[in-house]
C-alpha cells in the first residue's frame, strides 16, 4: 500500500533544519509508531529523497550492525523489511556503516547540555562537568567553545578573564535555541543547527577567554 507524506507528530520530529541522518531516523520512528515495516525505499522516499539511495542503505546497515534495526524474517515482497528494536529517542544515532559510533562533535554536545544546567561556570568547570569516562572534554576545547558562544550571544560573561583568573560565564536563557549544540565551523564562525543560521563570525581576536 502506498504511503503518503504527512506532518510528523511533534514528539517524532526534531526542530530546525536536519541532515540526512536525522530525517531518515524520524521516518523510521514514524513508520515504527504506525506499525509499518521499514524499508530502504520508504525511508528514501519519505524522508531523504534528495540524498542518494545508497546513503540511506548504508545508514540503515549501520543501524542494523549497532542493534537499532532488525530484519523481519519471512517478510513478503522483494525488499528487505526491518523493525525498530531500539528506539533511543528523538536524536538520530550517529553510526557508521559497520555500526561503530561517530564520536566527532560528542564533546560539543556534552558541553551544550551541561551549560543549560550548570549555572555560572568557567571553562575549566565546564570541561570537568561535561566530561564522561568514555569521552573527556579538554579544557582548551571548553575554553574555545565558551569564547565563541559568548561572542555569539549565547553566554553572558559574568567576570572577564585575566592572567591567573578564568573568565566566568552564564547561559542567557532566552538564547537556548534547542537541544542541538551550536557548532564551531572551520572559518571560526558559529552555526546553530536548531535554526539553520550562522549566528557569529569571529574576526581577529574578538572576545575574551580564560587567562
Amino acid at each position: 500500500m502506498a504511503k503518503t507524506t504527512t506532518r510528523k507528530p511533534v514528539h517524532l520530529e526534531a526542530q530546525g533544519p536536519k541532515g540526512d541522518r536525522q530525517s531518515m531516523w524520524e521516518i523510521m520512528r514514524k513508520l515504527h509508531k504506525g506499525g509499518e515495516p521499514i524499508t530502504v525505499r520508504d525511508v528514501w522516499m519519505l524522508g531523504a529523497e534528495w540524498a542518494p539511495k545508497g546513503r540511506v542503505r548504508d545508514y540503515m546497515a549501520g543501524l542494523v550492525a549497532a542493534g537499532y534495526l532488525r530484519p523481519i524474517e519471512g517478510a513478503p515482497g522483494p525488499s528487505v523489511q526491518y523493525e525498530l528494536v531500539k528506539d533511543c529517542g528523538l536524536d538520530a544515532p550517529r553510526v557508521r556503516k559497520d555500526g561503530t559510533e561517530v564520536t566527532q562533535g560528542r564533546g560539543r554536545e556534552q558541553m551544550w547540555r551541561t551549560i543549560k544546567i550548570i549555572g555560572e561556570f568557567t571553562s575549566q568547570d565546564l570541561a570537568r562537568a561535561a566530561s564522561t569516562p568514555d569521552f573527556p572534554v579538554a579544557e582548551k576545547t571548553a575554553n574555545e567553545y565558551c569564547v565563541m558562544l559568548a561572542g555569539a550571544g549565547y553566554l553572558q560573561t559574568v567576570r572577564a578573564g585575566r592572567p591567573g583568573r578564568f573568565a566566568r560565564y552564564r547561559l542567557i536563557t532566552s538564547r537556548w535555541t534547542g537541544p542541538r549544540a551550536p557548532m564551531i565551523q572551520r572559518l571560526k564562525q558559529v552555526f546553530d543547527p536548531n535554526t539553520g543560521e550562522v549566528v557569529y563570525t569571529r574576526h581577529g581576536r574578538d572576545g575574551g577567554g580564560d587567562a
